[in-house]
């Protein structure tokens, strides 16, 4: 079985180069990679933590779609790759620190808290969002990247949320308007994001549910007036 990983360095040209490797069959993609630093090329370069997709860390594209390594059994031919819009360290190690600058940006922590209490169903609501492993495969996927680096991302707008979900903030305004600018109003709500978190959050529906909210607030949604006023004949 063969598998192909486009690898990164630094310091030489060109910076990108595929590299074909055989392997053996039954392996997830985290083993594979690990044969081959082991048996093959000890220069390969890649991330991996707690192997049971929890930690995130081992997060790549697999024939560009977002995985975790650990959990993605290998088939022929699959091509490897770092994730999208990173920047990239080595091979499939990218620099996480810009993507996770975003969550405060979108102010997602409790920034006025009260005390009421919180019920099954309270929890309920925001029980999802707390699932994100911060793994960036939906950062990855987003195609708002192409074309707005300063877009806060799926992982930062579905943490949000769920603080604007949260009964004990008081100050929902003010995590609304922290993603007005490059935030929710940039969602396309194409689902990508959705279609790869491997915990199974859903940040478009996320991201819509603060635009419902917004609106309360007396945000518009300005690409809605792209599209002008439109009369009927009839």
């Amino acid at each position: 079985m063969k598998i192909t990983i486009k690898r990164y360095h630094p310091h030489f040209k060109p910076q990108y180069k595929d590299f074909t490797y055989e392997i053996p069959q039954n392996l997830t993609l985290l083993e594979a990679l690990e044969y081959i630093k082991e048996s093959i090329d000890n220069t390969l370069t890649f991330s991996k933590g707690c192997r049971s997709g929890v930690c995130g860390s081992c997060a790549v594209r697999v024939n560009e779609k977002e995985v975790l390594a650990c959990e993605y059994k290998i088939e022929d031919g699959d091509k490897i790759e770092a994730l999208n819009f990173i920047e990239p360290i080595r091979d499939l190690v990218v620099d996480i620190k810009k993507p996770l600058k975003t969550l405060k940006i979108a102010k997602t922590y409790l920034s006025k808290p009260n005390e009421i209490s919180m019920n099954e169903k309270d929890e309920k609501l925001i029980r999802k969002q707390s699932d994100c492993i911060l793994c960036a495969a939906c950062y990855s996927s987003c195609p708002v990247f192409e074309t707005n680096s300063n877009f806060l991302g799926p992982f930062a707008l579905s943490r949000s949320y769920r603080y604007i979900a949260d009964k004990r903030e008081e100050n929902k305004k003010e995590k609304i308007e922290a993603v007005i600018s490059n935030g929710i109003f940039d969602c396309t709500l194409c689902g990508n994001c959705t279609v790869v978190c491997p915990q199974g959050i859903d940040p478009k529906r996320d991201i819509l549910m603060i635009q419902s909210e917004a609106l309360k607030y007396g945000y518009q949604n300005p690409n809605l007036s792209n599209f002008g006023s439109f009369g009927l004949d009839f």
